[in-house]
């Protein structure tokens, strides 16, 4: 069979084989099929979906295009958390210390940022010094030695995955669960971990809007991970508001640090001890409370900001930044965004949000832009809050007076304000094994 049958397989909604997908990306990646051949495949693939199996099969097939990470070595504690992407979402910051803290091995590979959605990468660059590249040795030596190594996705894991990701960018075929789905679940499984958590994002700020398509693409990744023998759980969590109060990079990593310091309560902390609890019973098999009593202690304590604090030593950082965070580098521009009403916040657009920090200098729109490290925006109020007319809702912080503007437009279409209090939305909506 050639490519132009595959397709039109596929094109007719009819199941391949799994010898057939292989052919196809094995193909792609070799360049004996053709981007615009490939792009039709995809297109199909949005249009007619693929089945559970075939889905599993693509996963595969990508895994097995470039390296894989082995952490036999630390036998059943490996864990491993990803997130769908949200706006203010820090909570690898928070919850790699205190899984590692509890005897977890968290040895993990993160992404950078794209558009209104921050990257791990990118925030910890900002602290002075920290190397988001290792070698194997250094990056094996370093779990071993502190139980916790978070660096970029390094240069030939997956390379399926980048080439496709890259054509569906150019497409309009990102939006395909079977897609998305094999995308993530091909680098978790080319990442090592036997034990993986899965943060699935829903709502305004999150990719996938609608509680029903967040579940399909909880429930599809789950059942992948555990055709592949790994331990499995996916929280599908709300992402109407933004996480926490800070939306930025610099301005994250302080927040992580303010929460394990213990100085923070609030929807960041909650949602960090229920995706460590979950990832704390797959890891040692613990009841979920007890697991959360142990987190708690963990973080009243202060040994999990200790543990912070030894990772990021470990990698070059300096820690000293993490006790004392003052000393990170300011945005020479703030500007105040106020309420132009009395009433209760009864919404926070979370993409809107996204976007004015996007603007003011925090994200990129291509994968080679610059972005400032400090620029982003705190919440001085969040959702539910009584807020007075002229009260200061935000603070943007920018390097440049002339994103403020755009920014400025964003928020308030971001804030809703209304005369009644709203109802507290559930922030851990549903939980799939």
């Amino acid at each position: 069979m050639t490519i132009l049958d595959l397709i039109d397989i596929k094109k007719r909604g009819e199941e391949l084989s799994g010898q057939q997908i292989s052919y196809i990306v094995s193909g792609f990646v070799s360049g004996a099929i053709s981007d615009y051949q490939m792009s039709a495949f995809l297109m199909a693939v949005c249009l007619k979906g693929m089945s559970s199996r075939e889905t599993a099969e693509l996963t595969g097939a990508m895994l097995r295009s470039g390296d894989s990470i082995d952490l036999s070595r630390f036998g059943s504690l490996s864990v491993d958390k990803h997130s769908t992407g949200g706006v203010g979402d820090k909570t690898t910051l928070i919850v790699a210390p205190i899984v590692s803290s509890l005897g977890g091995i968290v040895a993990k590979m993160s992404g950078r940022g794209l558009g209104h959605t921050g990257g791990t990468v990118d925030k910890l660059e900002s602290i002075k010094g920290y190397k988001t590249t290792l070698s194997p040795e250094e990056f094996y030596a370093q779990v071993e030695r502190t139980g916790i190594a978070v660096i970029g996705q390094t240069g030939n894991l997956v390379p399926a995955d980048k080439k496709i990701y890259a054509l569906r960018d150019a497409t309009s075929t990102v939006e395909s669960i079977p897609l998305i789905a094999s995308s993530i679940m091909s680098k978790k499984l080319a990442a090592g971990a036997m034990n993986i958590v899965l943060d699935v994002k829903t709502g305004s700020g999150a990719f996938m809007k609608t509680l029903e398509e967040s579940e399909a693409l909880a429930r599809e990744m789950v059942s992948i991970g555990k055709a592949y023998g790994r331990n499995m759980a996916a929280l599908i969590t709300d992402m109407n508001a933004p996480l926490g109060n800070a939306v930025g990079n610099s301005l994250e990593v302080i927040e992580a640090a303010e929460v394990l310091r213990g100085e923070k309560a609030g929807d960041l902390r909650d949602i960090c001890t229920e995706l460590s609890a979950q990832m704390l019973v797959l890891c040692f098999g613990w009841d979920e409370e007890y697991a959360k009593k142990r987190i708690n202690d963990e973080i009243d304590s202060k040994r999990a900001f200790k543990q912070m604090k030894r990772w990021i030593a470990a990698q070059g950082g300096n820690e000293a930044w993490l006790e004392n965070t003052a000393l990170f580098p300011k945005a020479p521009i703030t500007a105040e965004f106020k309420a132009e009403k009395s009433g209760y916040i009864s919404c926070i657009n979370a993409e809107k949000v996204g976007l004015a920090s996007f603007v003011l200098g925090a994200g990129r729109e291509k994968k080679d832009d610059i972005i400032d490290l400090s620029a982003g925006i705190v919440l001085r109020h969040k959702t539910g809050d009584y807020v007075e007319k002229g009260s200061t809702l935000a603070v943007m912080h920018t390097s440049c007076d002339t994103r403020l503007k755009r920014a400025e437009e964003y928020l308030a279409s971001a804030f809703q304000i209304g005369e009644a209090k709203p109802q507290k939305c559930e922030l851990i909506i549903k939980t799939i094994r």
